[in-house]
C-alpha cells in the first residue's frame, strides 16, 4: 500500500479493538444499572453489570480448559444461559456454536462430529437427544453442561454437570485476554443445513457481528433507549441478529428473553416491558394479529415489527399495520449473509410479496442460469419484472464467503465475491426483487429450513418402500407442511406405518417429519434419472386441494 499518511495507528486499533465484544464492554461501562435482558416469564432481569459478571463465571469457568478458537456447541432455547454462552466464549477467544434445538440424535451427532466441539452446552429438554447424540458421535467434547431452567429436578448421567454446578465456584470478574484478537477471528459458527452429507458450517467474524449489528442499528433504528423481543430462536442467523442479542446489547438497548413464542404473552411482554420492536416470521404475526383482534393490549410503546422468511402478503401486511403497528418491515436473507433486501414501513403496503430492494451496504442482483456453469456477476436478467433468474449476494460486512472445511460446497456458493443463493426470483427497474422459488427444493415450515433429499434419503430405507419424493404444501399455519409421494416395494405398506417409522428415526427431527402421504405408481424425473421436485410439487398441491393426500 502507498498511503498518504502514517496508518500503522489506526491499522493496530482497528484490526485488533474493532469487536463486538468491546462494544458490549462500553455498554457495561457506561450502561451499568441500565436493563440488559429481562426474562419473559420469570420476570428477572439483568443490568449490564449483572450480565457481564454472569458471563464472567461461565467464561472463567471454561478458561480453566479452552484456549482461544476452541469451539462451544450450543443447543439452547432462548434463555439467559444462551446470552452468558454468547458473551462468554468472545470473552475467552472460543467460538459459539449454537445449533437447532430441535435436530435429531443423528444430526446433533453430525454436527459434533465435524466442529469437534470442546464443549457441549444443552437445555434439559433435549435430554434424550443429547445423550443418543454423544453416544453415537466419535467425538467427545471434555465438558457436557445441562441447563435447567425448568422447576423439575432432573438426573444426569454420569459425565454431564449442571450449569449452575459448572460456574458456582467461578469468580466474576473479566477474565485476562491472553491472546491478540482480531477482526477476522471466528467467533461465532452458525449451522445451515446441506441437502446431503455434514451440515455446513457458516463462519463469522468479529467484524462480521460489528456490522452485522450496525445493519440492524441503522435499519430499524434502533438505540439505547429501545426494548427488542425476537420471537423465533436465537440460533438462527435472524434469530440472533435481528432484534436478537448481537445488535440490542452491542447498541446498549434492552432484550426480552422469550422462550418460546406465545402470542399472548408475547402482547403482555409488549405492554408489561415496553416493548418496542418485536421480530417474527408472518405466520407468527397472523397470530399475534387475531389475538389481538379479540383480546386487545396495550401496544402503543411499538415502534415496529421485522418479519422475515417469507414474502409478506399485502392483505396480510395491511391487517399487521392496523391492528399491530403501521410500522412493518421486512427482510430477505441467507444464514450466510444476514439479511440484504429490505422493505420499509414507506414501501409498504405498495410493495408486498416482493423481498424490497439492496440493503444500504449490500448489493443484490438477478443474473442468468445455465445447467452447466455459473453466470458472471453481471451476466443479469433485464429487470422486467418478468424474466427469472438466480438471486446472487454482495456483502462483504455480514459474511466470510465460506463454509468451514467444506471447499466444495464454499466453490459452489461464493464466486467472485457474491453469493449464489440457488433462489429464483425477478426484479423490476427499480430493482425490487421478487422470490419466485428455489433451486434446490427447499421446504420453509415455521421458519425452519426443509431439504428434500434428507427425508427421502431415510424413508427409502424403509424395506417396504421402494422409492419416494418430497416436497411441500401450502399451511396456513406452518407456511409450509411436509409431504411424500411414496412407490411401495411392498403392497402391505400403509401410512401409519411410515409415520411411527419417521416419528423413531434418530435422523428425522420432528418438525421434518412428512405430515401428509401419497402412494403412487411412478415419480417424476429427467431422462437422466433426476427427480423433478418442481412438478411434485405443483401435483401436491392440486392433490391437497382435492383431498388426495393421506394423514392416517
Amino acid at each position: 500500500m502507498n498511503l498518504t499518511y502514517n496508518a500503522d495507528m489506526f491499522i493496530d486499533t482497528f484490526e485488533h479493538e474493532f469487536t463486538w465484544l468491546n462494544g458490549f464492554m462500553r455498554n457495561v461501562s457506561r450502561f451499568a444499572d441500565r436493563n440488559a435482558a429481562v426474562d419473559a416469564i420469570s420476570g428477572q432481569t439483568w443490568s449490564y453489570a449483572e450480565l457481564n459478571r454472569e458471563a464472567n463465571k461461565l467464561a472463567n469457568a471454561l478458561k480453566t480448559k479452552l484456549v482461544k478458537s476452541d469451539i462451544v456447541f450450543v443447543q439452547l432455547y432462548n434463555s439467559p444461559q444462551f446470552l452468558f454462552s454468547q458473551i462468554a466464549t468472545q470473552k475467552i477467544g472460543a467460538i459459539f456454536n449454537p445449533a437447532n434445538f430441535n435436530l435429531s440424535p443423528g444430526e446433533t451427532a453430525e454436527i459434533i462430529n465435524h466442529n469437534k466441539p470442546k464443549a457441549y452446552i444443552y437445555d434439559v429438554e433435549i435430554l434424550d437427544t443429547a445423550v443418543t447424540a454423544l453416544e453415537i458421535s466419535t467425538h467427545k467434547p471434555e465438558i457436557v453442561i445441562a441447563v435447567n431452567n425448568s422447576n423439575k429436578e432432573i438426573s444426569l448421567p454420569d459425565g454431564h454437570i449442571a450449569y449452575e454446578d459448572y460456574t458456582a465456584q467461578s469468580g466474576t470478574e473479566n477474565p485476562p485476554i491472553d491472546f491478540n484478537p482480531h477482526i477476522y477471528d471466528e467467533v461465532i459458527r452458525l449451522q445451515t443445513s446441506g441437502t446431503t452429507g455434514t451440515p455446513k458450517g457458516v463462519p463469522l467474524n468479529n467484524i462480521n457481528e460489528v456490522m452485522s449489528a450496525h445493519d440492524v442499528i441503522m435499519h430499524y433504528p434502533l438505540n439505547p433507549t429501545d426494548v427488542t423481543m425476537n420471537m423465533t430462536p436465537w440460533f438462527h442467523r435472524g434469530g440472533i441478529h435481528s432484534g436478537g442479542p448481537t445488535p440490542t446489547l452491542y447498541a446498549g438497548a434492552s432484550l426480552v428473553i422469550l422462550r418460546t413464542f406465545n402470542p399472548k404473552v408475547c402482547l403482555e411482554c409488549v405492554e408489561k416491558f415496553g416493548i418496542t420492536y418485536l421480530t417474527g416470521v408472518p405466520s407468527v404475526l397472523t397470530l399475534l394479529a387475531t389475538r389481538q383482534e379479540k383480546h386487545p393490549s396495550d401496544i402503543s410503546t411499538l415502534k415496529g415489527i421485522t418479519t422475515m422468511g417469507s414474502p409478506l402478503e399485502k392483505e396480510a401486511c395491511i391487517r399487521f399495520q392496523k391492528v399491530l403497528t403501521p410500522n412493518i418491515f421486512n427482510g430477505y436473507g441467507t444464514t450466510e449473509t444476514f439479511w440484504n433486501t429490505f422493505l420499509r414501513p414507506y414501501d409498504l403496503p405498495e410493495m408486498s410479496g416482493t423481498a424490497g430492494r439492496s440493503c444500504t451496504d449490500d448489493e443484490v442482483r438477478i443474473v442468468n442460469m445455465y445447467d452447466n456453469k455459473k453466470a458472471e456477476p453481471d451476466d443479469i436478467v433485464p429487470t422486467d419484472n418478468k424474466t427469472a433468474g438466480e438471486i446472487i449476494i454482495k456483502c462483504p460486512a455480514k459474511t466470510t464467503y465460506c463454509y468451514v472445511n467444506n471447499d466444495k460446497a464454499t466453490s459452489e456458493k461464493f464466486y467472485k465475491g457474491w453469493m449464489y443463493t440457488g433462489d429464483i426470483g425477478t426484479w423490476n427497474d427499480k430493482q425490487y426483487v421478487t422470490i419466485a422459488g428455489r433451486k434446490d427444493d427447499m421446504i420453509i415450515s415455521k421458519g425452519e429450513n426443509i431439504y428434500p433429499a434428507r427425508i427421502e434419503e431415510v424413508i427409502n430405507r424403509h424395506p417396504k418402500v421402494h422409492e419416494c419424493i418430497v416436497t411441500g404444501v401450502p399451511d396456513s399455519t406452518r407456511g409450509e407442511s411436509v409431504v411424500a409421494y411414496v412407490i411401495k416395494a411392498d403392497d402391505t405398506l400403509t401410512v401409519a406405518e411410515l409415520i411411527e417409522y419417521c416419528s423413531s428415526s434418530p435422523n428425522i427431527s420432528k418438525y421434518q417429519a412428512p405430515r401428509y402421504y401419497r402412494f403412487v405408481d411412478e415419480l417424476p424425473q429427467t431422462a437422466t434419472g433426476k427427480k423433478q421436485h418442481f412438478i411434485i410439487k405443483k401435483q401436491a398441491k392440486l392433490d391437497l386441494e382435492n383431498g388426495l393426500l393421506l394423514r392416517k
